[in-house]
């Protein structure tokens, strides 16, 4: 076998994953973000999606029984280092249950309580984990829905910064 033929799978691997990212966000929220007044775990009020001195924002969608959750966490520990993120724990129980399910993984980000899912649908996202990503304007510039490795939200929000 060539090797132009060998990568005609590989593209076609590509296009066809690409295609399935964006049927699966097909509903998710466009344009200006959904803005929602609520509570984080330690009951303080937040204002979702907020406002951060011309940078973009990340919001992390995600479930404490979400396997896949758990191989990004530490995507979304490195981001909340020099990026805004804030993680709300959909469909996880209540405020203490994730304060402890939080702490027992070693989970520090500023997180919303969405017991029912309501944000969630709000965003309009199917699953979990979800990152939608904010420009500084307020208005989502990009979704993306399961394993999303960090340089490629890094790159999100970078470029999300500068447009």
């Amino acid at each position: 076998m060539s090797t132009e033929q060998r990568a005609a799978p590989r593209w076609l691997f590509l296009v066809a994953l690409a295609a399935f990212q964006i049927w699966q966000v097909r509903n998710a929220a466009r344009g200006p973000a959904p803005e929602i007044a609520t509570h984080q775990l330690d009951g303080s009020p937040v204002h979702i999606p907020g406002r951060h001195d011309g940078q973009a924002t990340l919001l992390y969608f995600w479930a404490d029984w979400c396997p896949v959750c758990r191989t990004t966490a530490g995507n979304v520990t490195a981001l909340a280092a020099d990026w805004p993120v804030t993680s709300i724990a959909s469909q996880s129980g209540d405020a203490a249950a994730i304060a402890r399910v939080m702490q027992e993984r070693g989970y520090a980000w500023p997180t919303v309580p969405d017991s029912r899912g309501d944000i969630l649908k709000r965003y309009g996202l199917p699953g979990f984990p979800a990152f939608v990503v904010i420009a500084p304007d307020g208005n989502i510039r990009f979704v993306s829905l399961g394993y999303t490795s960090e340089l490629g939200l890094r790159l999100r929000l970078w470029w999300a910064s500068h447009t």
